[in-house]
């Protein structure tokens, strides 16, 4: 049984990232997101996407394929993979442990994410997700154009990416806030390997509702970036929790500075983020939401990734 054409993917995108590869093939070439199946804008493809981390291209289904789809599909995108010397793997997200096969060449023992001169280590085959968000690529691109000479608060860290991106851009200071030893670590790794300055960045495994105290005591910041789970069992829940993260802005940076709120919960609108400063820090300004990265469309612009930025006039300014 074959797939019908309205279930064919469009491997234009991957065509051409190996004709640049065949091209410059010294040249590492930055990851990024072929097929985006999840907004649904493709009907009946709502169950892939397809990464890019060089040398694999990274085949997610979130649901099981139709009958026939992997047989028709996966030929196709191994033939070009295989032209450009790169492996193809193909992840399961579907099955209990979200188990990884790799169905042609070989994936490093150490694989990298790879943003222009910056690099950053992916997590193995065997965890759920790679370590690194290719649709958090607007958020970076903002904190690197407003992070020279500024203290950063990064919190709900994880592996770091955007401390690595400040830092590189030229930050006085970022610190990292997160609940796991394990991605922080992650997260120092990510800055040896990009050879930036110990003494420009702290790691501060802390549980982040019960720990102001300590996180305001690094401080004063000039830019704060909230960016955590929308559920995380026992810590976080963004519809009750977010709040909480809002109201403390008075004390996290008092002279005041840019905030970048993201929130990556389909269930809420960029209106709960609104309602969020209007009500807990309202001399805090909204500015504006970053356009979303191209590669990730979505049917309803309500349901991606939203990143908001506001502008706080400062303590003085929020006091009654």
């Amino acid at each position: 049984m074959t797939t019908s054409t309205a279930l064919t993917i469009d491997l234009q995108p991957l065509r051409a990232l190996a004709d640049e590869a065949r091209c410059a093939p010294e040249q590492t070439l930055d990851s990024r997101r072929l097929f985006h199946g999840r907004g649904q804008c493709y009907p009946g493809l709502e169950f892939v996407c397809i990464d890019f981390f060089q040398p694999v291209v990274l085949v997610t289904l979130f649901a099981e394929p139709p009958e026939g789809w992997l047989a028709e599909c996966i030929p196709e995108i191994t033939a070009i993979a295989v032209a450009a010397n790169w492996a193809v793997v193909v992840q399961r997200r579907y099955w209990q442990g979200a188990p990884s096969e790799v169905v042609v060449g070989e994936v490093p023992e150490r694989w990298l994410a790879a943003r222009g001169p910056l690099r950053f280590w992916l997590n193995p085959l065997t965890q759920q997700n790679v370590g690194y968000f290719l649709d958090m690529e607007p958020g970076r691109q903002w904190l690197e154009s407003k992070a020279s000479g500024k203290r950063v608060l990064n919190l709900f860290a994880y592996t770091c990416a955007f401390s690595v991106v400040a830092v590189a851009a030229g930050a006085e200071r970022v610190v990292n806030v997160d609940m796991s030893k394990k991605a922080l670590g992650q997260g120092r790794a990510n800055h040896h390997l990009n050879g930036l300055d110990k003494q420009r960045s702290a790691f501060l495994p802390e549980q982040i509702l019960k720990s102001w105290s300590r996180i305001r005591r690094q401080g004063p910041y000039d830019i704060v970036i909230f960016d955590p789970p929308s559920f995380q069992r026992g810590s976080f829940v963004a519809s009750k929790d977010y709040v909480k993260l809002v109201r403390r802005l008075p004390e996290l940076m008092p002279d005041g500075g840019d905030v970048l709120a993201c929130l990556n919960a389909p269930e809420l609108a960029s209106d709960f983020l609104h309602q969020c400063f209007a009500e807990n820090c309202p001399a805090a300004r909204f500015i504006e939401r970053l356009p979303s990265a191209p590669e990730f469309p979505d049917i309803n612009p309500e349901q991606r990734l939203k990143l908001l930025h506001f502008e706080f006039a400062g303590a003085s300014a929020a006091a009654p």
